[in-house]
């Protein structure tokens, strides 16, 4: 599975290498550069004059560090061209390859989305290695996906960053909560999450949101990733990511779990409350339509206060 995520990756690079040329317009299709004497009036065999438009139909190629440069994430390519959100490939780590991630360049700009959901349409009930490679649709600017483990501890490693948490109700109802220095450990210590302080409009569902008891069984600040064929969770009686259809960071199990089973239209009947919930919010009962979690640096200008706006 391993090696076919690699090559799906690689398929993925590729063809967004294509597009980027393509658009830029660093070559266009094959066509005649020499007029045929026998053919154009305006031309004979021996002439000295050229068409200056038949001499340079292709353009030629930029320097190798406009198609190869990848930068660390959204924020340093917001920083470095404005461009619209979209995906785009960027590399945190020196020592890693790029991958493709969305850019969300609207609401301040500069933000890398490590999870989305849309539609239901992909399955986010999978094993360990789909959690930790990465699965989902990286195509359209609302397919869903989940970046994957490796790549999100790599994005945060360095920690001093927000991570915002969009979410909209099956009403249209928007709100979001923040989280500071938002961090996964590696693998082998099963991408523990740790983050520092909430603020937002949506309740601090991650910390539990309710009093001591709740947060004792809900609170999701240290605890280590699960999934269904790897339990992780400090529930001794089953397996979180079993009964909640999700791989998620699961205490006994959670107030928040936005990879939950997509339900639609909101409420919902189950065994378990395994849909994608925010509790703090909505209720552990309620499947919420969109959600979207990404992050920017914690010191970050936007183009909120970049200067741009009216003086």
């Amino acid at each position: 599975k391993r090696s076919i995520r690699s090559l799906e990756n690689k398929l993925l690079i590729g063809a967004w290498q294509i597009d980027y040329l393509q658009r830029h317009k660093y070559f266009r299709p094959l066509q005649s550069t020499v007029s045929d004497p026998d053919t154009d009036p305006d031309i004979t065999p021996n002439s000295n004059i050229t068409d200056s438009s038949n001499t340079a139909l292709v353009n030629p190629l930029p320097p190798a560090g406009n198609v190869i440069v990848h930068d660390k994430d959204c924020s340093e390519l917001y920083d470095r061209l404005r461009p619209p959100s979209g995906f785009y490939r960027i590399k945190p780590r020196p020592d890693q390859e790029p991958f493709l991630v969305y850019c969300d360049m609207e609401d301040g700009g500069g933000w890398t989305v490590f999870q989305r959901r849309r539609h239901g349409r992909v399955d986010f009930y999978r094993d360990w290695v789909d959690y930790r490679d990465g699965f989902g649709d990286f195509k359209m600017w609302n397919d869903e996906f989940w970046l994957g483990n490796e790549h999100i501890h790599s994005l945060l490693l360095e920690g001093k960053n927000l991570v915002k948490i969009d979410l909209m109700d099956w009403n249209g109802q928007r709100t979001h909560a923040f989280y500071e220095n938002f961090r996964i450990t590696d693998e082998q210590d099963k991408y523990r999450l740790q983050y520092g302080q909430y603020s937002g409009q949506a309740g601090d569902a991650l910390t539990g949101g309710g009093g001591m008891v709740e947060q004792w069984s809900t609170c999701l600040s240290g605890m280590q990733f699960s999934t269904r064929d790897q339990d992780n969770d400090r529930y001794l009686q089953g397996n979180c990511a079993q009964e909640n259809k999700a791989g998620w960071w699961f205490n006994r199990c959670h107030a928040a779990n936005l990879n939950g089973k997509f339900y639609r239209r909101g409420k919902y009947t189950a065994q378990n409350d395994n849909g994608v919930v925010w509790g703090t919010w909505k209720g552990l009962w309620y499947s919420l339509r969109h959600t979207t979690m990404k992050v920017r640096p914690l010191l970050f200008l936007d183009s909120m206060g970049s200067g741009a706006g009216v003086n």
